[in-house]
């Protein structure tokens, strides 16, 4: 028991010897392993990064989206699309203004010309009217004036204009004044066809515009290798204003052309009842000897 006893300090000092001379050798293992274990996280970590410095030089690329800068970094058929619809709704905006200036001042006079007309009692009076620098160029005034024209040249011909010829004399003033109208139709209706075909054809024009910068960002994603909506965004973004600046342009054009269109139906119907006014005027007076 005592020789047990004897033995049990030997044995601890041997094994702590043992402890110490293992421990560098522990220390050495742990070190070796220490960077490989930290080398999984940074590779998993990497493409993260990288696909994050992608997408943060491609949005610096493009910086903030606005429409000016949209326009700007549309490719050239985009673009040039985009110029052309501006163009046609800038005409369109210029042919408005002109329009509701012709119309007012149009109604304005005739309806000043009516009461000058009404007033004439002979013909000689309606042709001296008709014929003033004050209402030169009014589509009234010029019908009031072919047709009293005729009827003294049929007077200055020999012709009885009061008796015998007094039919044939009335059918040659209405044909003058037909030939007036015929004039008018057209004169008022300038700058309709380009609003029709702006109305009609814009958005669809827009549309190839759209279609085509889409295709070409297709194209740019295919070649990066990305989809990151932040580098995708800004290409359909461009083709897709061609489709709103076309249905900006035409949608008004729309508009216009239906409200002048209105109107000159309206002087149409106006003119049609003076005609019937002016003939009524006029046999009146060639039965009257006139």
């Amino acid at each position: 028991m005592l020789e047990h006893k004897k033995h049990n300090p030997l044995i601890a000092l041997l094994g702590a010897a043992a402890l110490l001379l293992s421990a560098p050798t522990m220390a050495a293992a742990a070190a070796a392993t220490s960077p490989a274990a930290a080398e999984a996280p940074a590779a998993e970590a990497a493409p993260a990064a990288a696909e994050e410095s992608s997408t943060s030089s491609a949005s610096g690329g493009h910086g903030k989206i606005t429409v000016s800068s949209m326009f700007m970094q549309a490719v050239p058929v985009v673009k040039a699309v985009m110029i052309g619809l501006i163009l046609a709704s800038v005409i369109s905006w210029t042919i408005l203004v002109i329009k509701l200036m012709f119309f007012a001042k149009l109604n304005k006079s005739s309806n000043n010309y009516l009461e000058a007309f009404r007033g004439a009692r002979s013909i000689a009076d309606i042709n001296r009217i008709s014929t003033s620098d004050e209402f030169a160029g009014n589509p009234m005034a010029d019908m009031a004036a072919v047709a009293t024209e005729e009827i003294q040249i049929s007077k200055q011909a020999g012709l009885q204009v009061s008796g015998e010829h007094r039919d044939s004399t009335l059918h040659r003033a209405s044909s003058s004044i037909n030939a007036v109208q015929a004039g008018l139709a057209k004169r008022l209706s300038g700058g309709l066809t380009f609003l029709a075909s702006t109305g009609s054809i814009g958005p669809f024009v827009g549309l190839f515009g759209t279609v085509y910068g889409i295709m070409n960002s297709f194209i740019g994603i295919a070649d990066s290798g990305t989809t990151n909506l932040a580098v995708v965004a800004p290409g359909i973004a461009e083709a897709l204003l061609a489709t709103g600046i076309g249905l900006a342009a035409a949608i008004p054009a729309v508009v216009m052309y239906n409200i002048f269109n209105t109107s000159i139906a309206a002087y149409g119907t106006r003119s049609e009842q003076f005609v019937s006014e002016l003939m009524n005027s006029l046999s009146r007076q060639l039965d009257k000897g006139a």
